[in-house]
Order: C-alpha cells, then structure tokens, then sequence
C-alpha cells in the first residue's frame, strides 16, 4: 500500500530544495531528488523495496513539475520575443518535451535509489 504522505513530503522537499537549488544549475537539482527521495522511503519505511517505490513515486512527481518549469520558461521567453519568438519557442516544444521526460526519468530514479536507501535505514 502506497503511503502518500510520504510521497507527498518527499516531493515537497524535492519542490523547495529544487527552487533552492537553482542557484546551483544541475547539482541543485540532483541533491534535490536524492534528499526528496531519501526522505520518501525513510517515512514510508518497511525495507528496500517500499522505499524504493515510495522515492520513485515523489522523484517523478518532482520531475514533472521541473519539467513543466522548464516549459513555462520557454514559453515566456517566447512569447516575449513577439511573433519570431514564439515561433521559435513552437519549433523548440518538441526538445522541451525530450527534456522534460529526461528530468522526469533522472529525477525518478535517483530518488528510487535514494529511496530504498531511506527504506533500508528506517526498517
């Protein structure tokens, strides 16, 4: 059974040390999903595998919101270069897309492995 408070809290770590991390372009990010994802499956408990879900589960969930950041950048961006720019930010959708889904996958499985490490530690 899936714990969602922890997922929940763990996703907000990842939320807020990823806001905080963008200070730090990409390690930011990275310490971000471990930290969210260790105290996911530390919260959840229960071993290797329950941690290992309940980390995957708030590293994806952080992942998509990066990920929907990282639009929302580019399309501001675009939109205000007027009629060029936002053909350039159209054109530019489909590797924002690409990026998206990397965030997405990275931030998932760090957070999974960082996850079962909390899992472990917590049983």
């Amino acid at each position: 059974m899936t714990d969602w408070r922890a997922v929940i809290i763990g996703f907000l770590v990842i939320t807020v040390l990823g806001i905080i991390g963008l200070t730090l372009p990409g390690v930011g990010q990275l310490a971000a999903g471990l930290i969210g994802g260790f105290v996911a499956g530390y919260l959840a408990g229960g071993g290797i595998g329950r941690g290992f879900w309940h980390g995957l589960l708030a590293g994806a969930f952080g992942g998509i919101v990066a990920g929907v950041l990282v639009a929302l950048v580019v399309g501001v961006v675009g939109w205000a270069g007027g009629p060029v720019g936002g053909l350039i930010s159209g054109l530019a959708g489909i590797g924002i897309l690409a990026v998206a889904i990397l965030i997405s996958f990275v931030m998932a499985i760090e957070s999974a492995l960082a996850g079962a490490l909390g899992g472990l530690l917590e049983s």
